[in-house]
């Protein structure tokens, strides 16, 4: 039994050494180049919201949906106005005359809800479609930023940001002054 105890104890023991053997190598890499690192950050949400590009594509979006969307904001007014002039007639309506005009409002609804469902889907890929874009163009911006000052790392979300290491001015004007 105090054999099984050793010999576990000593396999502890080495795992422990295994598991720390990187961390203590990382930490004398770190003191031998005289740092622990940089760190920069980034708001990618302002990049797509503040970007001339951005700000193009919000355009660009606005007249390619201008009319489907006015279609589907008439056929919510049309649908509204079948269902107040339905409820305020109901109670003179015969039995058959009711129970046809709810069916003629259900298939209005549900065309309506379809028209709308497909607006807002069409709509949401192609922002999708021109994020991407913006994405892929601030990356390599990012990139190069990063190469420049000597980042080794460059987060996109935290708790907080010191304004010390936020880059995301100097990646919107590069973003805003390429094309």
């Amino acid at each position: 039994m105090l054999k099984n105890l050793i010999a576990s104890l000593s396999r502890g023991l080495v795992i422990a050494a295994l598991c720390a053997a990187p961390l203590v190598q990382a930490q004398a890499q770190g003191q031998a180049y005289g740092s622990t690192g940089r760190i920069g950050f980034v708001f990618t949400e302002r990049l797509m919201t503040e970007s001339k590009m951005a700000k193009a594509a919000d355009a660009k979006l606005a007249a390619e949906f201008s009319s489907r969307q006015k279609t589907v904001e008439e056929a919510a007014e049309r649908f509204n106005a079948a269902r107040k002039k339905f409820e305020s007639e109901a109670n003179n309506l015969s039995e058959g005359e009711r129970n046809r005009r709810t069916r003629d409002l259900i298939n209005m609804e549900a065309d309506w809800k379809r028209m709308h469902n497909l607006f807002q889907e069409d709509l949401m890929q192609r922002k999708n479609e021109e994020r991407a874009a913006i994405a892929q163009k601030a990356y390599k911006l990012l990139e190069q930023v990063a190469a420049e000052e000597r980042l080794d790392a460059v987060l996109a979300e935290a708790a907080w940001v010191s304004p010390r290491i936020d880059i995301t001015d100097k990646i919107l004007k590069l973003l805003d002054a390429s094309k």
